[in-house]
């Protein structure tokens, strides 16, 4: 059980370490950091959102996904749509720089992804993500039963 602990902790930190790294390096001569990658990417295949919107698909905090979106309207990624009364109900628009800069980003994650899955044929890896996925579940289950517990005490 030892050796599963570790090499389970081991293995996704190191996969999150290097995600983190080549985001950087990725997102380095445009002047953003790794947490943009996931706001442009999204913006580029799904076109228009609000934050509401894209927090969800980012699995992201709102103020956090706020504050990155604060920096790519600034920095003339996206442009924020002003006719809603509330920030977070306002479509979020990519602007011609940012299209370019997320189709190169997204290209990187696609060549990215291919090289990382080298050696790993496509029925490990949808067996993988379905581990994944079912490990990710549980491991939701505990931390809610946790949150439960604290809020009793």
């Amino acid at each position: 059980m030892r050796e599963r602990f570790k090499t389970f902790t081991v293995l996704t930190a190191h996969i999150v370490r290097s995600i983190r790294r080549i985001k950087a390096e990725a997102t380095a001569e445009f002047d953003l950091k790794s947490g943009h990658v996931s706001c442009l990417y999204y913006l580029l295949r799904h076109g228009a959102m609000t934050l509401t919107e894209l927090c969800e698909l980012c699995e992201e905090d709102k103020a956090n996904l706020s504050r990155s979106v604060d920096h790519l309207e600034k920095s003339g990624y996206l442009t924020v749509e002003l006719s809603a009364a509330r920030r977070y109900k306002r479509h979020l628009f990519l602007t011609e720089k940012g299209k370019r800069v997320a189709k190169s980003l997204s290209d990187r994650v696609n060549e990215v992804l291919t090289e990382a899955s080298v050696g790993v044929s496509e029925e490990d890896r949808t067996i993988m993500y379905r581990c994944l996925d079912k490990i990710n579940d549980n491991l939701k289950k505990i931390c809610d039963r946790y949150d439960t517990e604290q809020s009793r005490i």
